[in-house]
């Protein structure tokens, strides 16, 4: 079994639990009630603050904050935690903090998602599996990403906001309102640009689900239907599709309103 590699000038608390095969650079600092899963990395001049849980074979490159308290006035230290997934690779000057009291208590980043320099996820996000988040791109509070997403540099997303499974958000863009699953969006106060064709290629969407996603952008925002009568076009035409499905039920649980 492997062992744990400490470096000497790392402080882990006492009441750290660290799993076979973790690795703690020089200057890092491991507080209490934190978790490190099997063969995760950690790099120098880390801060990782409790409660949070890392999971398995995640690399922190360095310099990173994770688990720190929210940045949110409301926040009178409850006890709130961070949750963090397997095979992550979170790099320079990131910063993912706690959850809020009033706001569900917990943060959660799921597994096999690429967090590049200095982006920084805020209290009570919720991220799914295989996100990309450019360089410094910010999720503000209760921002809710699906899997396998790419949000570009430069990038913030409103608090509340939802962004759909597929979407890839260009860089520089500000995201307001939600963004529907499997499109293109850009823009201060981001609007929509199309389907994301190669995104769903690379991800093995058929011909066939490519087109018929195609036919439901068309319905929904190129025909002039209201959007209540656009919902009812699309359940009709196609009610037994798992790809409609997802973008009526996304689009008729919006709180915030879609991007168009």
């Amino acid at each position: 079994m492997p062992s744990i590699k400490i470096d000497e000038t790392a402080r882990v608390s006492s009441k750290a639990s660290l799993a076979s095969g973790v690795e703690i650079g020089p200057y890092t600092i491991i507080e209490d009630d934190v978790e490190i899963g099997q063969d995760t990395c950690i790099g120098p001049h880390c801060r990782i603050q409790g409660p949070t849980t890392l999971g398995k074979s995640c690399v922190i490159t360095g310099c990173a904050s994770i688990g720190t308290p929210p940045q949110d006035l409301k926040f009178q230290g409850g006890e709130t935690r961070l949750v963090i997934g397997d095979k992550n690779t979170i790099r320079e000057f990131v910063t993912i903090n706690r959850g809020t009291e009033h706001g569900g208590g917990i943060t959660k980043v799921g597994s096999h998602n690429l967090l590049m320099a200095y982006c920084h996820v805020a209290h009570d996000c919720i991220v799914g599996d295989y996100v990309v988040m450019g360089n410094l791109a910010t999720l503000a509070g209760h921002v809710h990403v699906e899997n396998n997403v790419i949000i570009g540099g430069l990038s913030a997303i409103h608090q509340f906001t939802r962004i759909g499974a597929y979407a890839i958000i260009g860089g520089g863009s500000m995201v307001s309102l939600d963004i529907i699953p499997y499109v293109k969006a850009s823009g201060n106060r981001a609007g929509l640009f199309g389907i994301n064709t190669i995104g769903l290629k690379r991800n093995g969407f058929s011909p066939e689900r490519i087109r018929e996603i195609t036919s439901a952008y068309k319905i929904l925002f190129r025909q002039g239907l209201r959007l209540k009568d656009a919902l009812q076009a699309l359940e009709n035409e196609s009610p037994e599709s798992p790809d409609i499905k997802r973008l009526i039920t996304f689009i008729s649980s919006s709180d915030r309103g879609i991007a168009r």
